[in-house]
């Protein structure tokens, strides 16, 4: 029997974590394949939720995380780390996800060590270097180092198409799509008691998450001023905000939302406390990547607190809204969609651009294409 491919999966945060994760148990299942799995930990505590929540156990774990790391360190750490790893393991394939500092350390690591990289995620663009920052640089930068590229969409498609790129791109659609098959349940009982407690039916619950680099300053007080505005004005909705474990967002969080008794600030919730809670809230709020996806495949307007999104497709298709980050304007999309239930519905009721949730499955095939384990690529996703 022919030896077995090794494919080596990297990811080091809780999103990639998510979205990787249906993929290492894809991969599991091809006989012609060996699964390897390694974890940075660029962030500790919510990979290690996902971790859990999937029942991975990682066969090489980097455990990078340091008090006030900076992108230098988490860089210099994770590639000095997958160093070591590529040497011991010698995958035929390293796989890293989206637009991490992990992301980029590990395909530069791989390409170092004359490993081929496959890229999930791949050819999202805002086309403006510094925003986000530094995940645009991040991903364009893997895809230069990237073999094989999976793309979730059309349009991410045609990005890498006009820089040049031409070959190993596959249409997959998003592995999130793929991930929320499995954790969303009409039973599920949250750990966090809150969430048990809350009023779905009668009140309107907003999910709101904000965390990003971009918006750390002027663009974040703005958002959580008219968040304030929102709580104060509205006593019908309730907003819940998981609020990042980063100094600087749980500085400014509690600054301004404390005190407010429609306002819920509570830890950070592992994915499947976070997908149940995106099912039942009325509307999510976030300038997260990974929400603009989950959310529309779960019938949920989302306004994005962000200026760009490099994730155009949901904005044409309807679900996705870009609110900025000018506090009149954020407060006045928000305020339509509790309000105008028109509005509402235009949004909750359109077509989701992300894909069928086979999104791994072509992944697995496209790979096994590549070593000539199949006889045909798989067929790109039409959707």
């Amino acid at each position: 029997m022919t030896e077995r491919k090794k494919v080596m999966c990297v990811f080091g945060t809780r999103p990639e974590a998510i979205k990787m994760a249906p993929l290492v148990r894809e991969l599991e299942r091809r006989a012609g394949l060996e699964s390897l799995c390694c974890v940075t930990a660029q962030h500790r505590q919510m990979l290690d939720t996902v971790l859990e929540a999937f029942s991975i156990t990682p066969d090489f774990d980097l455990d990078i995380m340091e008090a006030r790391q900076s992108l230098y360190t988490i860089t210099a750490k994770a590639l000095l780390g997958m160093e070591q790893v590529l040497q011991r393991a010698k995958p035929d394939l390293v796989l890293v996800h989206g637009d991490t500092s992990t992301t980029f350390a590990g395909a530069l690591a791989a390409f170092y060590a004359q490993a081929p990289v496959g890229h999930v995620e791949a050819g999202l663009r805002t086309y403006d270097r510094y925003s986000p920052f530094p995940e645009e640089m991040n991903r364009t930068l893997t895809g230069d180092l990237a073999v094989l590229h999976f793309c979730p969409t059309a349009a991410n498609r045609d990005n890498l198409l006009r820089e040049g790129i031409q070959a190993g791109i596959y249409r997959t659609g998003n592995t999130v799509i793929d991930a929320l098959k499995t954790t969303v349940r009409p039973d599920f009982t949250f750990r966090t008691p809150l969430l048990n407690r809350l009023d779905y039916r009668d009140k309107k619950v907003v999910l709101v998450t904000c965390h990003r680099r971009e918006n750390y300053g002027p663009p974040m007080e703005a958002i959580m001023t008219a968040l304030r505005r929102l709580a104060q004005d509205c006593p019908e909705v309730e907003l819940v905000y998981p609020v990042h474990l980063s100094p600087v967002v749980q500085e400014v969080a509690h600054r301004h939302l404390d005190g407010l008794e429609n306002v819920h600030l509570i830890q950070p919730l592992d994915v499947l406390e976070m997908h149940n809670l995106m099912a039942r809230v009325y509307l999510v709020l976030t300038d997260s990547g990974g929400l603009q996806e989950e959310a529309p495949a779960l019938g949920k307007p989302v306004l994005v607190l962000r200026r760009e999104t490099e994730r155009p497709e949901a904005v044409a298709a309807g679900t996705v809204r870009l609110a900025g980050t000018d506090e009149e304007e954020v407060y006045a999309l928000a305020r339509e969609l509790l309000e105008n239930r028109d509005s509402y519905e235009k949004m909750a009721k359109a077509v989701n651009p992300y894909g069928d949730g086979r999104a791994c499955v072509r992944i697995a095939d496209a790979i096994e294409y590549y070593f000539g384990l199949r006889a045909a690529p798989p067929e790109d996703w039409q959707g």
